[in-house]
């Protein structure tokens, strides 16, 4: 038997014994993709990520009957034949009251997700293997107070988040990193069955949001490559130590131990010390000093592991990669750069 092939978003399982006739309407199949593509984004508004934010207008709303609405629309039509087969007029009250009580939690529902802002929090970077989480921002701006907001993006794990009137509130939402590069969260569903579960309203945002998935880090590498001597002014390169040569503006990364605190506590803003003697050593972490048997995941593995132990030494380290080469600095920056390089090695910045 063939293998399910996906049709759409789903996947289709051609019925026992039904090869011969699943090959003759495998051609269906590419058509049929690009017909539902259309009408899903038509119908649902899927235009692919958009940058800034979401407002669930009208256009983006969904509403359908749960699962317990449909139960209770049988009821009520149970209650009506009882009714009119046996000339109740309180069974007409009861069922007409209900009736009614049904109608208004539809307009409650949408209610509860109508005008609702969505837009994109900070994404910390992550390791390969751990779980990256995004936050959406959701900001109320009217006056009625939304209840039960919840957050999925796969259908089975579900955040629930009340959102005050005029006020603002955070979702995370945990995906795991399964492999290194760029991730990205995809559509998120946004909905809702307040206030009686009757109704399931519902919305989709498709932010343009992205972490960066650093590669798995090698549990048991070897220790850090020998330093090569420094053929460089140390001024040059940030690492020399040996005569003060004066102070300049700080910049993110800078070591805390080289930052003239007696100019903070004067009130005149941080400044970093440059020194002017040249640096005995520089730590190059290489390519080529990776084994080439290990592969190139686990070379990544490797190096993302002497990265990590290099910057903890305090150290002015740099990464040769092929076609890249970062020169040696310290501090928290050049971490996040060669972490960065090693998460994009061969996928380019837009994977």
């Amino acid at each position: 038997m063939e293998t399910p092939q996906p049709i759409g978003s789903y996947t289709y399982e051609p019925p026992p014994n039904a090869s011969r006739w699943w090959l003759l309407l495998r051609p269906l199949g590419a058509p049929y993709r690009k017909i539902r593509g259309y009408f899903d984004r038509w119908l649902f508004q899927l235009h692919g990520a958009q940058s800034g934010s979401i407002v669930l207008a009208q256009r983006r709303i969904f509403i359908l009957p749960s699962r317990y609405g449909v139960i209770y629309l049988v009821a009520l039509l149970l209650m009506l034949t009882g009714s009119i087969n046996y000339n109740l007029s309180l069974g007409f009250v009861l069922t007409f009251l209900l009736a009614a009580l049904g109608v208004n939690s539809i307009l409650h529902t949408f209610r509860n997700l109508a005008r609702l802002k969505i837009s994109a929090g900070r994404v910390e970077p992550v390791f390969c293997g751990e779980h990256a989480h995004f936050t959406l921002i959701f900001e109320n701006p009217g006056a009625l107070f939304r209840y039960s907001i919840g957050v999925t993006r796969d259908g089975r794990h579900e955040i629930y988040i009340d959102v005050p009137a005029h006020q603002s509130t955070h979702a995370r939402v945990a995906i795991p990193a399964l492999r290194r590069g760029v991730l990205r969260p995809g559509r998120i569903t946004v909905f809702t069955r307040f206030p009686l579960g009757l109704c399931y309203a519902w919305a989709y945002a498709d932010l343009d949001i992205r972490c960066t998935v650093y590669p798995r880090i090698e549990v048991a590498a070897p220790p850090l490559p020998v330093p090569e001597a420094h053929h460089g002014l140390g001024m040059s390169h940030g690492a020399g130590q040996e005569d003060f040569a004066g102070l300049r503006s700080y910049n993110p990364g800078d070591s805390p131990r080289h930052i003239a605190w007696k100019a903070a506590a004067r009130d005149q803003g941080l400044m970093t010390k440059q020194f002017s003697g040249r640096a005995d050593t520089e730590l190059w972490l290489d390519w080529r000093a990776t084994a080439a048997t290990l592969g190139t995941e686990a070379r990544l593995s490797r190096l993302t592991r002497w990265v990590i132990d290099a910057h903890a030494t305090s150290i002015s380290f740099g990464l040769r990669l092929p076609g890249i080469e970062l020169p040696p600095a310290p501090g928290d920056a050049q971490r996040e750069r060669c972490l960065e390089a090693l998460a994009l090695h061969e996928l380019g910045r837009t994977a």
